[in-house]
């Protein structure tokens, strides 16, 4: 399992970018939101989706949950 964070701010394209702890692209502490312990990103962003529909995994720390 592990820690999994969105980010407040939108990227250029709306989404809120989901991302694993220790991601070398985290978002500053005052641009993101703790989510939870999840065993996936599928999971992690799910949890997003509740907060900001437009939601999408990081494509560095989880990529096979980034939809482009």
């Amino acid at each position: 399992m592990s820690n999994y964070y969105v980010n407040t701010h939108a990227q250029a394209n709306g989404d809120h970018e989901v991302h694993k702890d220790g991601c070398v692209w985290m978002p500053h502490e005052n641009y993101k939101k703790y989510l939870g312990d999840f065993l996936n990103c599928f999971e992690a962003v799910q949890a997003a989706k509740k907060i900001f529909a437009q939601s999408n995994g990081c494509y560095y720390c989880s990529r096979e949950c980034n939809t482009g």
